[in-house]
């Protein structure tokens, strides 16, 4: 990113999040510390716990009281959410994941330049009416965006397919590389894995929240086939979520040496170590915008696996996409994907280093904040410089 010029004064920038964990905070996390070292005026408003509003220090954090989906409270979300634009007094409002979206937009309604970012889109998350009800709420929410900021290209036409006008950018996420490195994976293993496990079995790691999103269901149906074809296989899911019970169980079912075979890690608040860890990273979501877990591994010169879905393409080498992409909830075409990988070293070393160099030239955090920086610029040029003041009923 650029410095500001003592001419053209820093804007005043208000991130606005809800989820406060996962990917998203990690996103979010990396963009406003870029920003702030760059000398941009930054603020964040989200709810307390989770990661994010420690991670994000020492940028000034706006406690906002608010659940992770819409419900009965959000007429009050959106009040205080507005007590604290006006607080603030930002001349942007960046808007990240769908629940951020919604009552920042409703809260701002146009007053202050709105870029709202949707880390996926929310009508894929739900089907039926909930979804026609999703995507008729951003149709008519783009009139209140000055930009939408997608992160791959998939993203944006996924929305456009949806209806949704406007202006969009697509600016791909990236990583810290100084924090993502490879590192020896036996030695990682040692530290990480209880001493009953072995440090030389062929180890395939999973992170990311253990929701229906991340396709971890999917993941352990395949998991019997693998296990069936590699006895020494290990699986090691990293995360926590609402689906973490039935996950277990799911696992306890796959019979005695399968399931013996699954380690579940919890959350982890670096998950570097794990990735430097592994033989393969997997992800076999059911949709994405464009995941970090993938970024991260290959930062680690791990190999991946990922479900062919919204910016899974984009985010990988075009020489990998004949070994590392499946398609989505097909456990088979997922077993035998895996097993292949962990049969062949000399690919898998291939494709890792293959796989840093490209995060290290496509998907670097400080590539995307400049980036985002850009976005800012293009709409303060010729939007108002005074905050005005946000009121709602």
């Amino acid at each position: 990113m650029h410095l500001p010029s003592n001419s053209s004064p820093a804007p005043r920038v208000l991130h606005v999040s809800q989820p406060v964990d996962g990917g998203v905070a990690r996103v979010v996390t990396d963009l406003v510390g870029a920003q702030r070292a760059a000398g941009m005026d930054v603020h964040l408003a989200c709810p307390d716990g989770g990661t994010l509003a420690r991670s994000a220090a020492p940028v000034p954090v706006h406690s906002w009281a608010a659940a992770r989906s819409p419900g009965p409270g959000l007429r009050s979300e959106v009040r205080d959410l507005a007590r604290v634009v006006d607080a603030v007094r930002p001349t942007l409002v960046h808007a990240h994941s769908a629940k951020a979206g919604l009552a920042a937009r409703v809260a701002v309604r146009g007053r202050v330049p709105t870029v709202f970012q949707p880390h996926a889109w929310s009508f894929e998350a739900v089907d039926g009416s909930v979804a026609l009800l999703a995507r008729t709420w951003e149709r008519h929410a783009a009139r209140w965006t000055a930009r939408t900021l997608c992160v791959s290209e998939a993203e944006r036409d996924t929305g456009r397919r949806a209806g949704i006008a406007g202006s969009c950018s697509v600016v791909p996420n990236g990583i810290d590389p100084e924090r993502f490195v490879p590192a020896d994976a036996r030695a990682a293993r040692v530290r990480l894995l209880p001493p009953d496990l072995s440090a030389d079995a062929p180890l395939v790691v999973c992170v990311g929240r253990l929701c229906r999103q991340k396709g971890q269901d999917v993941l352990l149906r395949a998991w019997a086939e693998v296990v069936a074809g590699l006895p020494g296989a290990r699986l090691v899911l990293v995360g926590d979520g609402p689906d973490a019970d039935a996950l277990r169980e799911r696992a306890r079912g796959l019979g005695p040496v399968a399931s013996a075979s699954v380690t579940f890690a919890g959350a982890a608040d670096d998950a570097a170590p794990w990735y430097q860890a592994a033989d393969v990273v997997v992800l076999p979501s059911r949709w994405e915008g464009m995941a970090l877990a993938p970024l991260e591994a290959m930062a680690c010169a791990r190999t991946v696996l990922l479900t062919d879905v919204d910016g899974a393409r984009e985010s990988l080498p075009v020489a990998h996409h004949a070994h590392a992409l499946v398609p989505p909830e097909d456990p088979a075409a997922l077993a035998g994907a895996l097993t292949a990988l962990l049969r062949d070293p000399p690919l898998r070393d291939c494709l890792g280093g293959r796989g840093r160099a490209h995060v290290l030239d496509h998907h670097d955090v400080r590539r995307t904040a400049a980036a985002v920086e850009a976005v800012y610029r293009e709409l303060l040029g010729t939007a108002p410089t005074e905050h005005r003041e946000c009121r709602t009923t």
